[in-house]
């Protein structure tokens, strides 16, 4: 049975403007993320984070994320490069989670407007766009390459600027704590979804209009 808790009342609520995020919302990356993460600290001889550290860093700009994870080593950008090449070496299946790709093109067909803010940097976010296909449902995107990092609402803002939506036309979607606490800067609502980085527990502290447990749910929502 599908599960969406809500803490307003769905149909007092409409949206020209769908933004969702990218890692652990869309494509099923958080397993390739913790590893490659736990492999760049073995190569470099670094305290390995455990799981969960990593989960509770997903969503942020990598160079946020360096020095939360690996604060003993002083050359971020060493780490980087080093995530960067285990990233792009990794062979860790990424599917796009189940119903996901029925969503957005029923979304688009619905006159949704749709856009993507995303901890991934500029090229990361473009070649899964077009690898999945999905590039062609959505009409703008942010990344950590464009502007701050999560939770800081830069990228909110600059997406309701680039379609000329104010913030309470618009909902943000997403797994993290990070995806939340940025559409709460921005005056903005949003969905989380307890499939990804964190759990259902942990993303009802930031008040979302709902929680669902599936891609499939957020169409119901909507």
């Amino acid at each position: 049975m599908k599960k969406i808790r809500h803490n307003v009342k769905s149909q007092d609520k409409a949206f020209d403007l769908v933004i969702f995020d990218w890692d652990g919302t869309l494509m099923d990356t958080v397993g390739k993320i913790v590893t490659c993460m736990q492999s760049v600290a073995q190569e470099l001889a670094l305290t390995v984070p455990t799981e969960q550290q990593v989960r509770d860093v997903i969503g942020l700009s990598l160079p946020s994320i360096m020095p939360i994870l690996f604060s003993e080593h002083q050359n971020h950008q060493q780490i980087i490069d080093c995530y960067r090449r285990h990233h792009v070496a990794s062979d860790y299946p990424t599917p796009l989670f189940d119903g996901v790709e029925a969503l957005i093109k029923q979304l688009h067909e619905a006159g949704y407007q749709l856009a993507i803010a995303t901890g991934k940097a500029r090229e990361g976010l473009d070649k899964v766009l077009e690898l999945t296909g999905l590039n062609q449902y959505f009409h703008a995107s942010r990344c950590a390459s464009d502007a701050q990092s999560k939770p800081h609402p830069e990228m909110l803002h600059a997406l309701l600027s680039h379609f000329d939506v104010t913030a309470d036309k618009a909902i943000m979607i997403g797994d993290s704590i990070h995806d939340l606490t940025m559409a709460n800067n921005a005056n903005m609502a949003s969905i989380g979804v307890s499939y990804g980085a964190h759990d259902e527990a942990r993303l009802q502290r930031l008040q979302p209009l709902a929680i669902v447990n599936s891609p499939s749910a957020i169409r119901d929502y909507l």
